[in-house]
């Protein structure tokens, strides 16, 4: 796992939109960048619909939102679009964001490999703020809007 205060590796990938997208464009601004392991599974539907439901407050805050997965950007489209997303999926099909964040490495029950379900919070600095690298899907979105408002003194 990446360490608080560490600087946040770069990455260029596409979005569901086909969109090439860099840490470089979110400069100057908050972001979540959240892995999941796969686009339209019972937990990862359920952390990114919670996402959804409080976006505008993130949006309030100046929180830009990334989701990270494997998954094609095809997939991504399908998921965004049947679920409404109102943020940005990047299409990580190499795998190179991923296991520069950490994010790799977990094996399924199938033996094959798994993402991590890891979320990390960047400052407008793009220097990494705090970690999640034990995200209950449920809940988390909660946690972070919690932990924004903290930080920014928004309580």
């Amino acid at each position: 796992m990446l360490e608080i205060n560490q600087t946040a590796p770069d990455f260029s990938l596409l979005d569901q939109h086909g969109q090439t997208h860099s840490l470089a464009e979110y400069q100057g601004q908050w972001l979540l960048i959240y892995f999941y392991p796969q686009d339209d599974t019972p937990g990862c539907t359920i952390e990114a619909c919670m996402i959804t439901e409080v976006y505008d407050d993130f949006a309030k805050l100046g929180v830009a939102v990334v989701g990270v997965s494997k998954d094609s950007v095809e997939s991504h489209l399908n998921f965004a679009q049947k679920y409404k997303l109102p943020f940005t999926l990047l299409a990580d099909t190499k795998c190179e964001m991923i296991a520069s964040y950490s994010a790799d490495g977990v094996i399924g029950d199938d033996g094959l490999p798994r993402i991590k379900r890891i979320s990390y919070l960047i400052n407008p600095e793009g220097v990494i703020t705090k970690t999640y690298p034990d995200v209950d899907p449920s809940t988390h979105a909660m946690s972070i809007l919690k932990d924004m408002r903290e930080i920014l003194g928004t309580v």
